[in-house]
């Protein structure tokens, strides 16, 4: 089947493309600029399509199965993408890590995706994705938690050029305030971000971590499980290295970093703590696989709802869990 790639030349959008091909899909590259494509894409067909021309976002789709949006800001290309998406019937899926535009995508297009039957799923990446699933994964049978702590052990972060647009785009929508999930809703504040000691499991241990360093679970998590609490962290050295904004080296045939990452879960419920924990590497190229997995269950039925949702409500997170076995380890752990 042929998958659409929009924003397929930039760094993630190649991984996805790669993932693609392994998977036996046909992706279809598209894009904003027509000599980049050429270049990333010398062989076989690709599209230019702009969010700013509805028209060549409506050929750029035709005879497509289903689009993964990779091209940030996606405030600025999410919401163009999926009524895009909706006109053309199609399931659309992107790697938004911005609180702002995955927000925007559940207030402004659940409505009518789920009248027209169509899944849009946001936050289909290693921020939003891989943490709903892991605390969707960690709830089990709890229907409701008192608290969600997500902690990134990242042993670097060298931010992609989308990554620094995006994060430039977020700070200036909330005006250089910290946001936080707390009470059920989003709290915005000013001052510096809480310090703190996280123990993560080996080999990572005790790490220095920002508090309230808050990522795209904050709309994930709450958007199909009743948690009043939902809190993420950082690693304070990746946090430093994403300021330098120092781009990331690949160091192997696949093109990925020496970057290597822990994501550590912790639900509560009264005095009862679950833990699940996920070890892998390169939080970009992580993020293909998770992506493609979405698209592949999409367009064989393995979903459990239509319309806006994130990863955790319509995959059974378990499952999709196990089937990134080769790229992803996870393990529960007594918390």
């Amino acid at each position: 089947m042929r998958v659409a790639v929009f924003g397929a030349y930039g760094h993630t959008g190649r991984f996805v493309v790669a993932e693609l091909r392994e998977r036996g899909y046909e992706p279809l590259p598209l894009g904003r600029d027509a000599g980049k494509l050429a270049a990333a894409f010398p062989e076989g067909e690709h599209r230019v399509a702009s969010v700013d021309d509805p028209a060549s976002l409506d050929r750029a789709l035709a005879g497509v199965a289903v689009v993964v949006n990779c091209a940030g800001p996606f405030a600025s290309t999410a919401g163009p993408l999926i009524e895009a998406a909706l006109r053309a019937g199609i399931p659309y899926v992107d790697v938004a890590a911005e609180i702002e535009a995955n927000r925007d995508t559940f207030a402004h297009h659940a409505e009518r995706a789920e009248a027209a039957g169509v899944a849009v799923v946001p936050a289909m990446a290693f921020f939003g994705g891989l943490g709903d699933l892991l605390v969707t994964a960690a709830m089990r049978d709890w229907t409701v938690a008192d608290e969600a702590h997500v902690a990134y052990g990242l042993s670097s972060w060298h931010p992609t050029a989308g990554t620094v647009a995006s994060g430039v785009v977020s700070r200036e929508r909330r005006d250089g305030r910290r946001v936080r999930f707390t009470g059920g809703r989003l709290v915005y504040a000013d001052g510096d971000l809480p310090r703190l000691d996280w123990e993560f499991p080996a080999p990572l241990g005790v790490r220095p971590v920002l508090g309230e360093f808050t990522m795209a679970d904050v709309v994930t998590v709450p958007s199909h499980l009743d948690i009043p609490e939902v809190c993420t962290y950082m690693t304070a050295d990746a946090a430093r290295d994403l300021a330098a904004g120092d781009a990331p080296a690949a160091v192997d045939e696949r093109g990925r970093s020496a970057q290597t990452f822990i994501v550590d879960v912790v639900v509560r419920v009264g005095d009862v703590r679950r833990r699940v924990v996920a070890h892998g590497r390169d939080i970009y190229a992580i993020s293909a696989p998770l992506a493609v997995e979405a698209v592949h269950r999409l367009l064989t039925g393995r979903t459990r709802v239509k319309g806006v949702a994130s990863a955790g409500r319509i995959f059974d997170a378990p499952d999709f869990l196990r089937a990134l076995s080769d790229h992803l380890t996870v393990r529960s752990l007594a918390a």
